[in-house]
C-alpha cells in the first residue's frame, strides 16, 4: 500500500508576485480566475463596474453538508455512502471552478450562475443523494427523506465576514461546548483593527495567489485585538486539568513531518476515494495513513513517534505562505489545480499531549477510535462544529481567533492550537457523521448521556512564517491553511484529525499517569 505522496521541492521553484490577481498553474493546471479581478476583462468603464459588481456580489458556493445529517449507515452501506459523499464534494469543487472562470459571463448574463452553475449542480446532487438512499435501504436501513431536500445549493457574498457565512462570530478564545459556541462573539475592538477597518471591503478586492483567498480582512494584528482568552481553558470551556479530577499528562513526540509525508486523502471521511480532502495533509505518527488503509494495515505500520508503542495518525491540513512559489503540488489534485498553492510550511514544532478531566478519572480510549475536530467546510457551514485557536506565541494566554489569522509581532511565532474531544459514548470507534460517537465535556467537566471520560488530545503547531503586510486594503505574502476550494481559505476552516493506535501497554500507562497527576512520555 502506502500510496502517501512524498514532497520534492524544486530548486527551480519560480518566484511571482505573491499579491497577483490569479495564478496560471503551469502543466495544464487549472487557471484559477481571480474572484474580483474582472473588471479588467472590459475597457468600457461602464462594463467595468458591471464586472467588478457582479465579482463583488457572487464569491462562492455554499451546499448543505449531507455527511453531517447522516446519523444512521448500515454496515454494509458504508463504504457506498462514502464514495457518494466524496462525490458530492468533487461536485462542489468543480462547479466552484466554473464559477471562478466565467467571471465575464456572469457580468453579461444575469441568469448565468444559476443556468450554468448552481442548476447543474443541484441536478447532479439529487442523483448522488438518491444513490446514497439506495445504498442505505439495499442494506436495511431507513432513509431521512428530509436528505433529499439538500441538493439546490445557493451563491455566497465576496463580503461576507470570515465565519459568518452560516452565522457564526468570532468566540471567546475559539472555544466551543459540544458544537455549540461558547462565550459570545469577539469583541469589536479586535475585529475593526487589522480586520474589516483595515483591509475593508477593499481588501476583498484581491485574492492570494491561488485566487480563492486569502483576502485581507482575514488577517489581523494580534497586537491590537483586545485579550479574549481564558487561561487554562480547552476546548470545552472548561479547564482540562482542574481540581478533584485526573490532573496528569501524557506526551507523545512523532516530529514535525520532517520526512515530507503527505497526501490528499481522509481515511475517515471518504475511505476508498484518492483526493478525498481536496486538500494537502500533514500526517504525524503513523506512516501508511493514505485513503486505502484499513485498520490491520495501521496497526502493522511504522510511525515517526519516539514511542514505537504509538502508531496512531496524527494529520492536519498543511499551512502555505503564498509567496510566489509552487510547490511540489503545483499541478496536482488538491494541490495547485484546487487552489491551494505557495510554499509549504513544515511547523517548527508539534506537540501532542494528552491531558485529564476537570471531574474525575479517564478511561482508555479503544484502540481505531477516530475523532475529527473542527469543520473543513465551516465557512460556508457555519460554525457549529468550528474548533479553532490562531495565536501567537507570547500572546497564547491573552489572545486567541477563530475568524482571523494573527499578524505576529518580530519574534513571535504563529501557533495553531486543536483541543479534541474528551467524552465517548463508550461503544463506538466511529459514526456515520463521524462526530456524534464523541463529544466535548460540559462546562463543569462531565459528559452528558452516559459518555465517558477519555484523555483529551491536545496539538500545539507552531509555525516560523513571515509576517503578511497589509497594503491599501490588500494583503502582501499572506499565509493560509489548505481548504477545500470554495471555502476561501478562511481560518476558520482550519481542523484536526486523529486515530487511535496506541498499544494496549501504552494506553493504560497513559491512563494511569493522567488519572494519579504524573508528568508521563
Amino acid at each position: 500500500m502506502g500510496r502517501n505522496i512524498r514532497k520534492r521541492r524544486s530548486s527551480m521553484a519560480t518566484k511571482a508576485v505573491a499579491a497577483s490577481a490569479a495564478l496560471a498553474l503551469g502543466g495544464g493546471g487549472l487557471i484559477w480566475a481571480n474572484f474580483y479581478a474582472s473588471a479588467h476583462e472590459s475597457n468600457s468603464g461602464q462594463n467595468s463596474t458591471k464586472a467588478a459588481n457582479a465579482a463583488a456580489q457572487v464569491a462562492t458556493i455554499s451546499c448543505p453538508d449531507v455527511g453531517q445529517k447522516l446519523t444512521n449507515v448500515p454496515n454494509g452501506a458504508k463504504q457506498g455512502v462514502a464514495t457518494e459523499l466524496a462525490n458530492l464534494d468533487k461536485q462542489i469543487t468543480e462547479a466552484y471552478a466554473r464559477l471562478a472562470s466565467t467571471r465575464q459571463a456572469q457580468t453579461n448574463d444575469a441568469s448565468f450562475v444559476q443556468n450554468a452553475i448552481t442548476g447543474p449542480l443541484k441536478e447532479k446532487r439529487a442523483a448522488t443523494i438518491d444513490r446514497i438512499r439506495i445504498n442505505i435501504q439495499r442494506s436495511g436501513g431507513q432513509f431521512n427523506s428530509s436528505l433529499s431536500q439538500l441538493a439546490a445549493c445557493t451563491t455566497q457574498a465576496a463580503n461576507t465576514n470570515a465565519g459568518q457565512a452560516g452565522g457564526g462570530q468570532q468566540n471567546n478564545g475559539g472555544q466551543q461546548n459540544g458544537g455549540q459556541q461558547n462565550g459570545g462573539q469577539q469583541n469589536n475592538g479586535g475585529q475593526q483593527n487589522g480586520g474589516q477597518q483595515n483591509g475593508g471591503n477593499a481588501g476583498q478586492a484581491q485574492n492570494g495567489q491561488g485566487g480563492n483567498g486569502p483576502v485581507a480582512a482575514d488577517f489581523v494584528d494580534i497586537t491590537k485585538v483586545q485579550a479574549n482568552a481564558q487561561l487554562g481553558v480547552g476546548a470545552n470551556g472548561a479547564k482540562a486539568n482542574g481540581n478533584g479530577g485526573s490532573r496528569g499528562t501524557f506526551t507523545s513526540s512523532c516530529g514535525t513531518n520532517g520526512n515530507d509525508n503527505h497526501n490528499t486523502d481522509n481515511v475517515i471521511v471518504a475511505p476508498g476515494v484518492t483526493n478525498g480532502a481536496h486538500h494537502l495533509h500533514d500526517y504525524v505518527g503513523n506512516q501508511n495513513n493514505d485513503a486505502f488503509a484499513s485498520d490491520q494495515e495501521l496497526a502493522g505500520a511504522g510511525t515517526s513517534c519516539q514511542n514505537q508503542g504509538d502508531k496512531s495518525s496524527y494529520f492536519w491540513p498543511v499551512l502555505r505562505v503564498q509567496d510566489g512559489s509552487q510547490d511540489f503540488d503545483q499541478n496536482n489534485d488538491g494541490g495547485g489545480k484546487e487552489g491551494n498553492v505557495g510554499k509549504i510550511l513544515q511547523p517548527a514544532q508539534a506537540q501532542i499531549k494528552f491531558v485529564g478531566n476537570k471531574r474525575g478519572k479517564v478511561v482508555a480510549m479503544p484502540t481505531a477510535l477516530r475523532i475529527i475536530t473542527g469543520d473543513a467546510k465551516a465557512f460556508v457551514n457555519g460554525n457549529a462544529n468550528a474548533n479553532v485557536n490562531w495565536s501567537c506565541t507570547g500572546f497564547e494566554n491573552k489572545v486567541q481567533l477563530e475568524t482571523q489569522y494573527p499578524i505576529c509581532p518580530q519574534g513571535s511565532q504563529v501557533v495553531r492550537t486543536t483541543n479534541f474531544q474528551s467524552c465517548w459514548d463508550g461503544q463506538n470507534i466511529d459514526s456515520a457523521n463521524h462526530r456524534t460517537h464523541v463529544a466535548f465535556a460540559q462546562a463543569d467537566g462531565t459528559c452528558a448521556n452516559g459518555f465517558k471520560a477519555i484523555p483529551q488530545l491536545q496539538v500545539r503547531l507552531v509555525y516560523n512564517v513571515p509576517a503578511p503586510k497589509l497594503q491599501n486594503g490588500t494583503v502582501v505574502q499572506p499565509y493560509a491553511v489548505d481548504s477545500f476550494p470554495e471555502n476561501l481559505h478562511k481560518p476558520i476552516t482550519d481542523h484536526n484529525d486523529f486515530i487511535n493506535f496506541f498499544s494496549t501497554n501504552l494506553m493504560n500507562k497513559m491512563v494511569n499517569c493522567i488519572n494519579t497527576g504524573k508528568k508521563c512520555k
